[in-house]
C-alpha cells in the first residue's frame, strides 16, 4: 500500500485530490497534505510518504526545489508532479531530479490514476522491497490498527452511529491508543477520516442524478440533510445540489 503526502498551495486543487479518488481501490491511504515546498519536506519527515503528488509552482518552495532538497537528503519517495506550464523545461528538470511522472494541469482522474498505477507497477517489479517502497501490514500494532480501523469504516460508514467508540470496541483496543495512532499515521482524527469517506462516497452517488440529497444523505449515515449539506460544502467548496448539477 502506498502511503500519499499531497502538496499544492490551492485549497480546491487539494481537495479535489483527497476526495475525487478511491484511494483503498488504488491500494493507496492519503497520510497528509501541505500547502508548499516547505511544508511538504516537514510533512516527508513526519510521515515518510512513500509517493508525493505535488504541484511545481508554490510559494516559499517549488515542487522542484522540494524534489531536489528531498533527493539531496537521500530520500527516494516516488513522486508525480502537476503543473499549469507546459514548458519543457519543467519536465526535464522534474525528471532529472527522480521525479516518476509529470501532468499539466487541468489533469483527467484517469490520467493520475495510469500515472500512480505506473508506480505500482514499478515497485511489484522490484526483485528487493526496501521499507520506504511499502506500507508494513504486520510491523507493530500501528499499521495493524489503522488498516483495520480504515476497513471497518469502509463496510460501516452508513451507520449513523459508528464513532470512535463502536470501531475501538470492534477492533479490542483502547479508544485512545486506536485515535493516538490513527491521527500519528494519517494526519487524521478517526472522525475527520470518517467524514472524508463519507463525502467521497457522497460525490459518487451525487453523480447518479437519480438520486435525491436527502437519499444520499441516509445512504452514507448521515440523518441530518441539513449538517450533510453543510459538511459537503465545507469539504468541497459546493453545495450538493450545485454539485450535482455540475455532474449532469
Amino acid at each position: 500500500m502506498l502511503k500519499v503526502l499531497i502538496v499544492d498551495d490551492e485549497s480546491m486543487v487539494r481537495k479535489g485530490i483527497v476526495l475525487g479518488f478511491d484511494w483503498a481501490a488504488l491500494d493507496c491511504v492519503i497520510v497528509g497534505e501541505a500547502t508548499n515546498g516547505e511544508e511538504g519536506l516537514a510533512a516527508v519527515e513526519a510521515y515518510n510518504p512513500n509517493l508525493i503528488i505535488t504541484d511545481v509552482r508554490m510559494p516559499r518552495m517549488d515542487g522542484l526545489e522540494m524534489l531536489s532538497e528531498l533527493r539531496r537528503r537521500g530520500n527516494r519517495a516516488h513522486v508525480i508532479l502537476l503543473t499549469a506550464y507546459s514548458d519543457f523545461s519543467y519536465a526535464r528538470n522534474a525528471l532529472q531530479n527522480g521525479a516518476d511522472d509529470y501532468l499539466l494541469k487541468p489533469f483527467h482522474n484517469q490520467d493520475l490514476v495510469a500515472a500512480i498505477n505506473r508506480i505500482q507497477q514499478k515497485v511489484q517489479e522490484r526483485s528487493a522491497l526496501t521499507p520506504q517502497d511499502v506500507l508494513p501490514l504486520t510491523k507493530g500494532d500501528k499499521s495493524k490498527y489503522v488498516l483495520l480501523a480504515m476497513n471497518y469504516i469502509a463496510e460501516h460508514y452508513c451507520d449513523p452511529g459508528i464513532g470512535i467508540t463502536m470501531i475501538a470496541n470492534s477492533l479490542h483496543v483502547s479508544e485512545g491508543h486506536l485515535s493516538h495512532v490513527f491521527k500519528k499515521e494519517t494526519t487524521y482524527t478517526i472522525v475527520g477520516y470518517l467524514t472524508q469517506y463519507r463525502i467521497h462516497t457522497a460525490m459518487k452517488l451525487l453523480q447518479d442524478y437519480r438520486y435525491k440529497i436527502y437519499e444520499v444523505a441516509e445512504m452514507v449515515g448521515y440523518r441530518d440533510v441539513a449538517y450533510f449539506g453543510s459538511t459537503f460544502k465545507k469539504l468541497t467548496g459546493l453545495s450538493p445540489s450545485d454539485y450535482q448539477d455540475r455532474c449532469r
